[in-house]
């Protein structure tokens, strides 16, 4: 009898518990579909009444203070946001009209030399043709984190009148004037957002009242892709040079959607409507899901708002993510978005470590210590200096409270880097605050990006010199070192390297479309940055905080391809996005400025599971010969082979479309610049693969195939040879692949068309099973 009393209560607690949690509200964001039958005019809005007479119907009208939106999307598509509870949002979910309700996801955020990189030493010389040319009419939205309007990055002398076509504003904040915006600024949004209290609170109210940076990222972005011409740039002496964006001449718009704790999904999702109802023809996000929590495209508020973009003619480009180097880390996948690696480009920064006994080692790292070689510091291994009562492996990795204060003050301390929940930037906080000399960080990982310390003396080295240091101090009894301030490494060898921190694909939602796109460069990129110090030490002794900084990230490549998109469409204003994405890819480089393939942070020949096509070349993307046109009934069948139902996608596009019987094999035959396939039987007979190529070139043209295929991997191409003429402008041919004596796992190669003038290559991934 007790037992079942026991049971009875345990069983109450239970339904008590889940009935409480029921009631608790958090955002949600519900979405709608296309805001317009046959995507009329996106001035046509929505009124706000309708959502709210929607929201009405399934909240209590004794809690009719709840029925408000925090954010109501009615230009490009349909939809809101609001505080439900999880039996509100189930009820919504079952509404006529809605395709989807999901909770408010928080999402992360992911120059003087790239662009030189980029347009001449890959063999990227600029044509005589497009030198002398410049347009002032491309506009891009970035976004972000806001932007920092005083920065010389974002002057507007020489630029004409801002494109009548534009429909924005520049909002005002407690910090930020209608007059900070001008010709090259030309709008400015910020949003608020709803906070919600107590121990539910998990939506970010950070981005209140104004747009302007106050963390730099929006700031650095919007440069690399826009910014003016700026002579003598640099961050504190290193990376010197003249800094501008892909398109100097791009008019820029400004979206701050992101606190230093993240971004709202359904902020962006809002930022993303006003970018397309405000005119702009390029959308730039170096924001994403982290790649453990990715969730199906209509659970994606950039997948849902990119969908819509690429609907009314505007590009959106997307970082990879940063959880590199492992397979299926890729985020922002959907084919209509175009996604971006992150590579080093020939410029590195080294910091050279001298020891006791007059051996030195060169170092990764930036710091500006006023430290040299005449002076030694006494040299401790983390381990030996542990507080009471703290295990060594937290010692050795420098952990918060894991060292004797007493014992570090003074000295240069190893520490190494066993556990990847502690940052360099972490450990490096530890030493400063404990009063140390200086830091080595021993870790084989992430060498190829430079970590900032400031003022504070930082090297970074790998395991092989790691070990000989600890053998000199077991060796003596007084070791010691010094950390001499950095260098800058010019025509650095090679380069481009796929960043170790680049996500790498396949996409873990559909292996049959090839994820991530291209590749650029993201690794320690000088661009705009808001002139504070965020910690002390940051600003070298004596000097102001500077205009500029260094960053990396695929935050940092993302940008690099807007820019380059927005140069492709200054010169070829009529083209389409996907007509721009695939120039950029079927054009993009394969290698490095030593003249062989490209590889990773191994050393290992990339593959395009990490580096996408290759690195973009934008100047040769003018002039692409052939292009692969991917419509918008493209991405429709992609919605029907992904398994959606009909409703939903008419939901969706405003078509009349009835899927065929579903197959996600079906979706390589997408129209896009590049093949995946996710299985291949050595079984099976031949899978042949359809693409549709349009010429771009002169009216009369004759393309041949050359094929590169794996050993045991046979592909042929039906027809091998192209004939186009003034009539003939779009072509179709068949690929077909055969797997019985190939090797198993991935399989990599290319085809390309070649007419003496042009070089269109196209990448496949093939999976042999």
């Amino acid at each position: 009898m007790e037992f079942l009393l026991q049971l009875f209560f345990l069983a109450s607690l239970l339904i008590c518990n889940t009935a409480i949690a029921d009631q608790i509200t958090k955002p949600y964001v519900v979405y709608m579909g296309n805001s317009s039958p046959n995507n009329i005019n996106v001035d046509d809005q929505i009124p706000e009444s309708v959502h709210l007479e929607l929201l009405s119907s399934i909240i209590p009208s004794e809690e009719s203070e709840r029925i408000a939106l925090i954010h109501h999307y009615s230009h490009a598509f349909s939809g809101f946001s609001a505080m439900l509870t999880h039996t509100e949002a189930s009820a919504l979910s079952g509404h006529d009209g809605v395709v989807s309700v999901f909770p408010d996801p928080i999402l992360q955020l992911h120059t003087t030399r790239s662009w030189d990189f980029l347009d001449s030493d890959l063999g990227m010389k600029p044509p005589s043709t497009t030198q002398s040319h410049s347009s002032t009419d491309i506009i891009i939205g970035l976004i972000d984190t806001g932007i920092w309007p005083e920065s010389p990055s974002f002057r507007d002398e020489g630029i004409g009148k801002v494109p009548s076509r534009w429909k924005g504003v520049c909002m005002e904040g407690h910090d930020f004037k209608k007059s900070d915006c001008n010709r090259k600024l030309i709008g400015a949004r910020y949003y608020n957002t709803q906070d919600t209290s107590g121990n539910n609170k998990t939506h970010i109210e950070g981005a209140k009242g104004s747009p302007r940076d106050s963390i730099g990222h929006g700031t650095h972005t919007s440069s690399t892709a826009a910014g003016v011409i700026v002579k003598n740039a640099s961050y504190y002496g290193l990376a010197k040079g003249t800094a501008r964006g892909g398109s100097p001449s791009t008019r820029i718009a400004a979206y701050k959607t992101c606190s230093e704790e993240g971004c709202s999904g359904s902020t962006i999702l809002k930022a993303i409507d006003d970018a397309i109802k405000d005119g702009v023809d390029i959308i730039s996000i170096s924001i994403g899901l982290s790649s453990l929590m990715q969730s199906d495209y209509l659970n994606d508020p950039i997948a849902i708002g990119a969908f819509h973009a690429e609907q009314r003619g505007v590009m959106v480009v997307c970082s990879a993510g940063n959880d590199g180097p492992d397979p299926y880390t890729v985020v922002n996948t959907a084919p209509w978005i175009f996604t971006v690696a992150a590579s080093n480009i020939d410029r590195n920064f080294q910091s050279t470590l001298v020891l006791g006994n007059g051996k030195s080692f060169i170092g990764a790292g930036i710091n500006f210590s006023n430290l040299t070689s005449s002076t030694m510091f006494p040299l401790v291994f983390g381990d030996e200096i542990a507080a009471k009562f703290t295990p060594t492996s937290e010692a050795r990795n420098c952990y918060p409270g894991s060292l004797d204060y007493n014992k570090v003050a003074g000295k240069i301390v190893v520490c190494v880097n066993d556990d990847p929940n502690i940052s360099r930037r972490i450990k490096k906080l530890v030493l400063q605050d404990a009063r140390a000399m200086g830091m080595i960080l021993v870790d084989e990982n992430n060498r190829d990006v430079s970590f900032d310390a400031g003022a504070f003396p930082f090297t970074e080295i790998g395991n092989l010199e790691g070990h000989q240091i600890l053998q000199y101090i077991n060796s003596t009894k007084n070791p010691t070192a010094t950390i001499l301030p950095t260098i800058e490494v010019p025509r650095y060898r090679p380069a481009p390297i796929v960043a170790s921190f680049s996500s790498r694909g396949p996409s873990s939602l559909t292996e049959n479309i090839l994820k991530p796109d291209v590749m650029a460069p993201g690794v320690s990129i000088l661009a705009a940055m808001v002139p504070k110090s965020d910690e002390p030490g940051s600003v070298p002794i004596g000097k102001k905080p500077s205009l500029f900084g260094i960053k990396s990230g695929t935050s940092m490549a993302c940008p690099h391809v807007s820019g380059a998109a927005e140069f492709i469409k200054s010169v070829h204003g009529r083209w389409t996005p996907s007509m721009i994405k695939s120039a950029l890819m079927t054009t993009a480089t394969t290698y490095n400025n030593l003249k062989k393939p490209v590889t990773n942070s191994s050393n290992y020949i990339s593959n395009p599971h990490e580096m996408g096509v290759g690195e973009i070349n934008p100047l040769k993307a003018l002039n692409p010969g052939l292009v692969f046109e991917t419509n918008v009934e493209d991405y429709i069948k992609f919605l029907c082979y992904y398994g959606y139902s009909n409703k939903i996608i008419r939901s969706m596009s405003k078509t009349n479309v009835t899927c065929p019987k579903t197959s996600q094999d079906l979706i390589s035959n997408i129209n896009y610049p590049s093949i995946s396939i996710e299985t291949l039987k050595r079984n099976q007979k031949v899978k042949v693969i359809t693409r549709t190529v349009t010429n771009v070139g002169t009216f009369n043209a004759t393309y041949v195939a050359k094929v590169h295929a794996p050993e045991g991997l046979v592909v042929k191409v039906i027809p091998n040879k192209l004939v186009f003429s003034e009539r003939v402008q779009r072509l179709t041919y068949k690929v077909s692949f055969y797997a019985k004596e190939a090797h198993g796992g991935y399989n990599f190669g290319s085809l390309t068309w070649l007419d003496g003038r042009h070089y269109v290559h196209t990448v496949f991934a093939v999976k042999v099973e």
